[in-house]
């Protein structure tokens, strides 16, 4: 059963990947729809082959420093697939599968900060050395049990540092620090309908995101499908309470993109919080990432067209911090301290400051060297003109 459980999962991830390309294409002009979308399903191509290439052993296998894996097993080769991975009761091959999915959905959240404004081979090139020097390294310390972050005592159900953090952080980097910032030369008007339909596939793939990260049909499984409606819900509103108090009226992209605030979220406690503390989570992740899209941003002049940030990184930030206020054993045994709000005191509150501090500091440094050396080794050959929506897309 918890086989037939982790490929449905794996397929409800897989929808996710596409789902983030519609609704990044209703907030950009038509003729950059194009590019969106390819970029977006790019991804499966270069992240899913370099997963499967390097990725698992980099991520899972062995150990060096508790930072990394190895390279011993290039295209798997020497895995057993059959052998049951860790202490799950799931083959090797299933769970190589289901972390893949999250190896091609990480890049495709963040690639549309520089939408259009970068030729593709930039892209084929950054995706591969982001992949090698941050996400497989970020996902053996945070959920190999070699991993130092993890050893540490970090806890992150399903991604709140290693996927949405690291994804937001990425999105602020590229857009505003070190390439020029995607932004349409006018302000399109937005397609509704793409926008509702991708937050659909999001929500949807989001079950198997969260409740698969359980890795069995468990309670805890089926704790994390009960936060991941009750969190976005809750945050749903939220949003609508402040659009209306500040802006005086309501938006279709406002709510959805306040539910995609509450998914985020709520990713990394999912299994290890009740449904009151789910419900609370959505609530602050709708208000800190509304005032940052509506305030810091502006006061702090930065780019952040598709909210990426907003949405991603700072609810996963709110999200992360909050799993240290509300996480408990009688969710999830495997807890081992208590949040400061369920009677464990400080100490996981103080571990979940630290694992966010080093996640945002290591994927600010080293998104830093890998487009600075991109760029000398590119020189003037990095950027590209608009892409129009009937044009040939180029590597050059």
């Amino acid at each position: 059963m918890s086989i037939v459980f982790m490929i449905l999962a794996t397929l409800l991830v897989w929808v996710m990947t596409p789902g983030i390309a519609v609704f990044y294409g209703g907030f950009v002009p038509q003729n950059n729809i194009t590019r969106i979308l390819f970029d977006s399903f790019l991804m499966f191509g270069i992240a899913g082959l370099m997963w499967v290439l390097v990725g698992y052993s980099a991520s899972f296998e062995g150990n060096h420093f508790g930072i990394i894996g190895n390279f011993n097993h290039l295209f798997l080769s020497g895995v057993n697939m059959t052998a049951l991975f860790g202490t799950t009761k799931l083959p090797t091959s299933i769970v190589v599968l289901f972390q893949m999915m999250f190896a091609i959905l990480t890049p495709a959240l963040f690639i549309g900060a520089i939408a259009n404004r970068t030729r593709i081979k930039f892209v084929i090139g950054f995706i591969v050395l982001w992949s090698l020097l941050i996400y497989y390294p970020l996902v053996h310390m945070v959920w190999s049990s070699n991993g130092f972050l993890a050893q540490m005592g970090v806890l992150d159900f399903a991604g709140g540092t290693v996927i949405h953090i690291d994804a937001g952080i990425t999105a602020l980097v590229l857009s505003n620090f070190l390439l020029k910032p995607y932004k349409p030369a006018k302000q399109p008007s937005g397609n509704s309908f793409w926008i509702l339909m991708g937050t659909g596939l999001l929500w949807i793939g989001w079950y198997g995101f969260n409740a698969g990260s359980a890795m069995a049909l468990n309670t805890q499984a089926i704790q994390a499908f009960l936060t991941t409606t009750v969190a976005p819900l809750s945050a749903m509103l939220t949003w609508i309470a402040l659009e209306n108090t500040y802006k005086k009226k309501i938006t279709l992209s406002g709510i959805c993109t306040g539910t995609i605030c509450g998914l985020v979220g709520v990713t990394p406690a999912a299994g290890y919080v009740t449904l009151t503390s789910a419900f609370i989570i959505g609530i602050i992740s709708a208000m800190g990432s509304f005032y940052f899209m509506n305030n810091l941003k502006y006061k702090f002049h930065l780019n952040d067209y598709l909210d990426i940030f907003g949405s991603h990184g700072v609810s996963g930030i709110i999200g992360s911090l909050a799993t240290g206020l509300f996480a408990t054993k009688t969710v999830n045994p495997n807890v081992i301290n208590n949040g400061l709000l369920t009677g464990g005191g400080i100490k996981l509150l103080l571990i979940k400051i630290i694992g966010v501090l080093f996640t945002v500091i290591v994927v600010i440094t080293l998104n830093c060297l890998i487009v600075s050396g991109l760029k000398k080794l590119m020189k003037d050959d990095v950027y590209s003109p608009e892409i129009g929506e009937l044009d040939p897309i180029k590597l050059t």
